[in-house]
């Protein structure tokens, strides 16, 4: 499976840009993680193939996961962001146990990621 990032770039503080993610094919779980040189990556959000979905906590009420039609495209509409938003977020979809899940090792395949940066 291959995934392709796209809509990061530079935002000012308080942008709403949307993130979307195309995968070559559908594996039922999908997600956002993020990441800072030299940190952990960190969860972000996922969706499952009914719409249900799980937020971080530092994201919870400010960034929404939706898929599109078909459902291997993901996106992640970002709202209100924070200079500590700033990181590399990648797309990563695969065939967890449990879905929706913020497990980044139950995802088996990964995107290439897109920058955001928040000034």
């Amino acid at each position: 499976v291959q995934l392709v990032e796209s809509g990061g770039g530079s935002v000012q503080a308080e942008g709403s840009p949307r993130l979307s993610c195309a995968a070559s094919e559908y594996t039922k779980c999908m997600g956002w993680f993020r990441q800072v040189p030299g940190k952990d990556r960190e969860r972000v959000a996922a969706i499952d193939m009914y719409g249900t979905t799980t937020y971080a906590d530092s994201v919870k009420g400010r960034f929404t996961i939706s898929q599109g039609n078909p459902k291997n495209n993901l996106y992640l509409q970002m709202n209100s962001l924070k200079p500590e938003d700033t990181a590399m977020y990648y797309c990563a979809t695969g065939r967890p146990p449990v879905c929706p899940t913020l497990r980044s090792a139950q995802f088996n395949y990964w995107g290439q990621g897109t920058q955001v940066t928040v000034s």
